[in-house]
């Protein structure tokens, strides 16, 4: 009688399991891993902004992070900082272009920063945000159903690759701007077998850590802990983008970093 109780605790504990990682994929495909039309729309709008005078101009690159899915006042991290900026460097004039696409993976970035007017938009910019590599990892979901490790390892070769290819293009452009890349954190660390999911995206951001630290003025920011122990209080409905408060853990982590890069240039 025991036995067969544990089955079907076990059974329904995976089944339940299955629900919510279809449940998630429903519920961000058509924001996350797809390009929307209002995003779209506020790429081109903020591709007009052009610097004037004594401004500090703000680039933000990569994913549907960046763009700021999940946070009900549409801020986001990009939204959070900048705000910060304005305060900490007035009475300097703070121009933002967020260039994010939802469901951009590095490949993506790597063709987009091919185009002509983001390189122009490159070259000005003074301090560069960026989030990838959730898409290359996580491929719609599918790596949760099948956590292969070999694949996956591949998977971050290709992405390690692009993202060597994207700093370098980012350089070439601008070898004077500040970069800050965000870690991955882990939004299904509370689901079974979480252990391994914990592994992978670790393992990925040492990876990305490491890249990173092979060029000047280029800085990963890590983002793992911030949602480690309470991660469904910061997460959105979707149970993987940050919510509002998610957010404002990662733009009070980063914010402070660009305060001081900032600083430490102008006394150059």
């Amino acid at each position: 009688m025991k036995k067969s109780t544990i089955k079907i605790t076990t059974l329904t504990a995976a089944i339940l399991s299955l629900l919510w990682i279809f449940g998630f994929a429903w519920s961000v495909q058509d924001f996350y891993f797809g390009k929307s039309e209002d995003t779209e729309k506020t790429t081109v709008k903020n591709n007009l902004e052009k610097p004037t005078g004594d401004a500090v101009q703000v680039i933000a690159l990569g994913d549907s992070l960046t763009r700021g899915t999940g946070d009900v006042s549409g801020k986001g991290y990009v939204g959070l900082v900048t705000n910060q900026l304005k305060k900490d460097l007035r009475p300097k004039e703070i121009i933002v272009s967020n260039l994010g696409i939802n469901g951009q993976t590095s490949t993506q970035l790597l063709q987009q920063l091919s185009q002509q007017n983001i390189a122009r938009q490159l070259a000005e910019a003074d301090i560069v945000l960026m989030t990838i590599g959730g898409n290359d990892l996580f491929q719609q979901g599918e790596t949760l159903f099948d956590m292969n490790l070999a694949n996956v390892e591949q998977l971050k070769t290709q992405y390690l690759t692009n993202l060597q290819q994207i700093f370098t293009k980012i350089r070439g452009y601008n070898p004077n701007a500040a970069v800050f890349i965000l870690g991955l954190y882990n939004p299904f660390i509370e689901l079974e077998d979480s252990e391994a999911t914990n592994t992978v995206v670790r393992e990925w951001n040492f990876a990305t850590e490491t890249l990173t630290g092979q060029f000047e003025k280029i800085v990963f920011v890590p983002t793992f802990d911030l949602f480690q122990l309470s991660v469904n209080d910061y997460l959105y409905s979707d149970h993987f983008h940050p919510n509002q408060e998610g957010y404002k853990l990662i733009s009070d982590r980063l914010a402070p970093l660009i305060s001081w890069e900032e600083e430490a240039v102008d006394n150059e």
